[in-house]
């Protein structure tokens, strides 16, 4: 055992020395073992701390007058020159399983102690069409869901809500057209698990939180839940 163990570290340390990780954000090179970011990028993420607000967040207001949300958490402020930005762009574009996990895992840390997120019972990854999926090989969502309960022990569903109809891209569109762009393209299955009465649904970023007000109206039509959210990054 103690002989694979020595090779094994052998090979991780030779394999570094040839192909050496480096940081996301600023691509310096990180030590072996490291993960994504370096020390200087990850103390400068914008973090949001919502998990120790005792009144409500900017995001929390962001759903008023629209729909009923319990709790609503992002990790990090999305800002176009800041780390998220680039951390948002890899799980979009680069097929990174492994970092949205490691986000996940971010998340469930800092709200795994917090009591307004001690009641969820279940996590739903916002679903992709089955289009997008293929394209981007992997719905970032359902990762970092796997992330979260790593730190939480929170179960998750990835076929309780799904998504029927293929929409637009919504980077560039304004509010009105966003909600236009995703009415009935969720669908809700008629099952929820048994005990279940509060949902986190499980996204990357949130910007004027049309997608996530189309799914929980969905979800509401067929089940008496609480529904709080759960992101990488708010882009408010």
């Amino acid at each position: 055992m103690k002989i694979f163990n020595y090779t094994k570290q052998y090979l991780s340390d030779l394999l570094h020395l040839v192909y050496p990780e480096q940081c996301l954000c600023c691509e310096s090179e990180l030590p072996s073992g490291g993960q994504y970011l370096c020390m200087i990028c990850k103390n400068e993420l914008h973090v949001t701390n919502f998990e120790h607000y005792g009144n409500a967040s900017a995001l929390d207001q962001l759903f008023w007058g629209r729909i009923k949300v319990s709790s609503v958490f992002s990790l990090l402020y999305y800002r176009e020159n800041n780390q998220s930005r680039k951390i948002l762009h890899q799980l979009k574009y680069s097929n990174r399983p492994d970092l949205a996990q490691y986000m996940g895992v971010l998340i469930g840390d800092r709200i795994k102690s917090s009591e307004k997120f001690k009641a969820i019972d279940l996590l739903i990854p916002v679903p992709l069409h089955e289009k997008k999926r293929y394209i981007r090989g992997y719905n970032q969502s359902e990762e970092i869901a796997k992330g979260i309960k790593q730190q939480t022990g929170i179960e998750f569903s990835f076929q309780f809500l799904s998504r029927q109809t293929h929409t637009e891209s919504q980077t560039k569109k304004s509010k009105f057209d966003r909600w236009k762009n995703v009415q009935e393209v969720f669908s809700v299955s008629d099952v929820l698990p048994e005990n279940v009465r509060h949902i986190a649904l499980v996204d990357d970023v949130i910007t004027t939180g049309s997608t996530l007000e189309a799914a929980i109206r969905m979800i509401r039509e067929k089940h008496e839940v609480e529904v709080s959210i759960l992101s990488i990054a708010y882009a408010g």
